[in-house]
């Protein structure tokens, strides 16, 4: 007992001191020139969220910023690691840093989505000392930047090559870096429809560990047998959330259904929903054809329909990718915003 004793007044000696030592210095034009880890425990946000990826290097002189005031979540597309399990630069540094400042402005939470090669993932993942700092690249990134979280779209973790175990120990550690930071952790999952090493390599500790997960419940062709040229119908949008919640241990709290911006033809050429409405689609549709070839999407109505599904069986809706959406009334997001709010 005085062993136990002991060794927990050790630890919480050693919490006490990085607390005190651990402050992230940030650049000029984010408030304090130092910020310090806040006090309090952290408490996972579990309200409806709309959340869309977008590239971080927009230029935002030709986007239309009046969407933003529809979602609650922007995470950035893509920030990429290095074999030390350091950084890469962004594409355009100064491009993120302003569409994060005006994502602000619109009370959005942001994040950055880090992708990569499955490769140098696994080989990272696997070695305590490149795991761990990258743990600490990306907690120092998303505080520098007053990010509200990181997102993991790491395609794929697989059983069968052990990424499955060494993801859920990285999504661990990176959570409770994160959340001592008041931080959250999602991730970008598989539609999950094919069994094998794919669908295995996520496991219930690292869905545990993250405080969402978005499902990519689109780019899935012969999955609706009333519709198998669709890649996103309603049908495969229920079996994706049958397969996580109830075969996975996914939560109704932490489950977001992927929602795609953009149509596809069964060649797997993709057109935005911008571009398809620009050459004559109908917004209320989910197939049109361009030169002879049908593109299959999702409109208005079916957005709609998906987002009260996502209301009673999840808790909320993501997007790829803001840019590929429309304006004005048609746009898809504002579609999941007016039966959501």
């Amino acid at each position: 007992m005085m062993k136990k004793i002991l060794i927990l007044c050790i630890a919480a000696l050693g919490l006490f001191n990085s607390c005190k030592k651990e402050v992230v210095w940030v650049p000029d034009g984010y408030g304090a020139s130092k910020v310090e880890k806040p006090k309090g425990d952290y408490v996972t946000d579990k309200s409806f969220k709309r959340i869309s990826y977008a590239y971080h290097n927009a230029n935002l002189t030709n986007m239309d910023t009046a969407k933003l005031q529809y979602i609650t979540h922007l995470h950035f597309a893509f920030l990429n690691p290095k074999e030390d399990g350091t950084l890469q630069a962004l594409t355009s540094q100064t491009a993120f840093e302003n569409y994060n400042k005006l994502a602000k402005e619109y009370k959005v939470k942001t994040a950055i989505s880090i992708q990569g090669n499955e490769l140098m993932f696994r080989t990272i993942a696997a070695n305590e000392e490149t795991r761990k700092r990258l743990v600490k690249s990306l907690v120092d990134f998303a505080v520098r930047y007053n990010l509200d979280g990181i997102d993991l779209d790491w395609e794929y973790p697989r059983a069968n090559y052990g990424s499955d175990v060494t993801f859920e120990v990285f999504a661990k550690e990176l959570a409770a870096e994160l959340h001592s930071w008041h931080k959250y952790l999602s991730m970008a999952v598989t539609p999950g429809l094919y069994a094998g090493p794919v669908k295995d390599g996520i496991t219930k500790g690292a869905i545990d560990a993250v405080d969402f997960v978005n499902l990519m419940a689109y780019d899935g062709f012969n999955i609706d047998p009333s519709n198998p040229s669709h890649h996103a119908t309603y049908y495969m949008a229920e079996k994706v959330l049958n397969v996580w919640l109830n075969e996975k241990g996914l939560s109704k709290e932490k489950a977001i259904l992927g929602l795609p911006l953009y149509g596809k033809n069964v060649d797997n050429a993709s057109m935005t929903f911008n571009a398809l409405l620009t050459n004559g689609a109908d917004p209320l549709l989910d197939v049109f054809s361009v030169k002879g070839v049908n593109y299959y999407y999702n409109g208005t109505e079916t957005i709609k329909a998906k987002t009260e599904l996502a209301k009673s069986r999840g808790n909320g809706v993501m997007f790829w990718e803001y840019s590929q959406d429309a304006g004005g009334a048609n746009s898809l997001i504002k579609a999941a915003y007016d039966v959501s709010r």
